[in-house]
């Protein structure tokens, strides 16, 4: 059945799903169209609020695209890389392969999603590599469906924002502060990870083709190693290439950043998505141990940040639709609505996978929903870190049919949304249920 579900989607993606651009380009259509039939907003208003919300989100694009970056970069460091070929050769058939790679990118993506999106995509090609016939769609598509537990780690945008002095829960939540223990660790939000790292894997070995003919092998080209260009002898460089080339200031600044980091925890700071992407970039400075590495390898990671650099506006002007226009709070106050103390975890969770169509991001999510959740929270009495916990796991779980944040996996796989997208929506279906599950009868 499984099997059958994943070939099924999998031909209606390759046929009907546009390439993300376009899929962002249609999103924003229905959305200033609704605004208008919806909300009664004018055609020259809801241009002002697509115009106007395009740049109003810079800053925390800056943040995302800075995570991606230095996740890619130190996933690329030679010791990182190293151990993936180890790592690679765990596998010997393409179901351990398919189960190793999911696992990888559930772990990699708890601790950092940028990290977790390019490690996973290495190993792959690493995996492909070593292991004949194996349907090198479906081993990518794995290891994007581990992404779905991304907003529920150490890089969650919405956990670490309320564990500090959050603007929307000081207007909106009466300036509660949610620590971490609360969020990621709690013992619920632990749980439902564990039981998705061990049954993800699971679900994506029983859609292995089963006829020979159906595997896709992947073209051997793909795995051509870019070998770094040989160093020239040390009497031939130029003074400013001596310095490109000397590990001294990579040291220098490394040891600056880890005195900082330690610091930083030892007097109380608390993860948050600018101390992560700190901490990624001292640890890729260190390991890639030259400077003029280090910037070749960021130089790598930046290609596979074009797609999300040109949707960023296009969703940010779609959030700034959805909420001056009115729709943001007419879709999850309906939901609001219609909930109950036990239902009002489950609806959140549904609504923000909704909402996360049009607003990929875990910090848009949070600008459009927790104005109205977490008053409507306090109204019913569920708890505000279970309130935050539904937003989190519904804006991750529809990552699986979203293309946005598949774009840096798929640069470095070299593969299209298409080829993934019908393997990703069985792993929807799975981990949805699972999800709704927890959210009415655990959280």
């Amino acid at each position: 059945m499984v099997r059958s579900l994943g070939k099924f989607f999998t031909k209606v993606a390759k046929k009907y799903l546009p390439d993300a651009f376009i899929f962002a380009l249609i999103l924003a259509i229905i959305v200033f169209v609704l605004g208008m039939i919806v909300e009664g907003s004018s055609f020259i208003e809801m241009t002002a609020y697509m115009g106007g919300g395009m740049w109003s989100f810079l800053g925390f694009s800056m943040q995302m695209v800075l995570i991606l970056v230095t996740g890619s970069a130190l996933a690329t460091s030679k010791p990182i890389h190293k151990a993936l070929k180890s790592l690679a050769r765990v596998a010997k058939t393409p179901a351990q392969a398919i189960a190793l790679v999911t696992v990888v990118m559930v772990i990699g993506c708890w601790f950092n999603w940028g990290f977790g999106l390019i490690i996973s995509a290495l190993l792959a090609k690493e995996l492909a590599k070593n292991i004949k016939n194996i349907h090198y769609p479906l081993l990518v598509a794995s290891a994007y469906s581990g992404f779905v537990v991304w907003h529920a780690g150490f890089s969650g945008s919405i956990p670490l924002k309320i564990a500090g002095a959050d603007p929307i829960m000081k207007k909106f939540a009466d300036g509660a502060i949610i620590p971490t223990s609360q969020t990621i660790f709690s013992w619920q939000n632990l749980l439902l990870i564990a039981i998705f790292l061990i049954t993800i894997p699971i679900i994506n070995m029983l859609m292995s083709p089963k006829n020979k003919e159906e595997i896709l092998v992947v073209d051997p080209a793909l795995f051509e190693d870019d070998d770094d260009a040989p160093l020239k002898a040390k009497k031939d460089m130029t003074p400013a290439e001596r310095i490109e080339n000397s590990p001294i200031l990579s040291m220098i600044i490394g040891a600056i950043g880890v005195v900082y980091i330690v610091n930083f925890f030892v007097t109380g700071g608390g993860l948050g998505l600018n101390i992560v992407n700190f901490i990624f970039l001292t640890l890729g400075i260190i390991l890639h141990k030259t400077p003029i590495k280090y910037v070749k390898a960021v130089g790598d990671a930046i290609k596979s940040c074009g797609g999300i650099v040109l949707q960023f506006p296009f969703y940010a002007g779609i959030m700034g639709m959805m909420i001056n226009s009115g729709l943001a709070a007419t879709f999850s106050q309906g939901f609001v609505n219609i909930s109950n103390a036990t239902t009002f975890p489950f609806f959140t969770y549904l609504s923000a996978g909704i909402v996360n169509f049009f607003v990929p991001s875990g910090g848009g999510q949070w600008a459009v929903q927790g104005p109205i959740m977490m008053p409507a929270a306090k109204e019913i009495g569920v708890a505000y870190s279970t309130t935050a916990m539904a937003i989190a796991w519904g804006d991750a779980w529809t990552n699986m049919v979203q293309p946005f944040w598949a774009l840096p996996l798929l640069a470095v796989a070299k593969l299209n949304i298409r080829d993934i997208m019908g393997y990703t929506t069985v792993v929807l279906l799975f981990t949805g249920i699972v999800t709704s599950f927890f959210m009415l009868f655990v959280f």
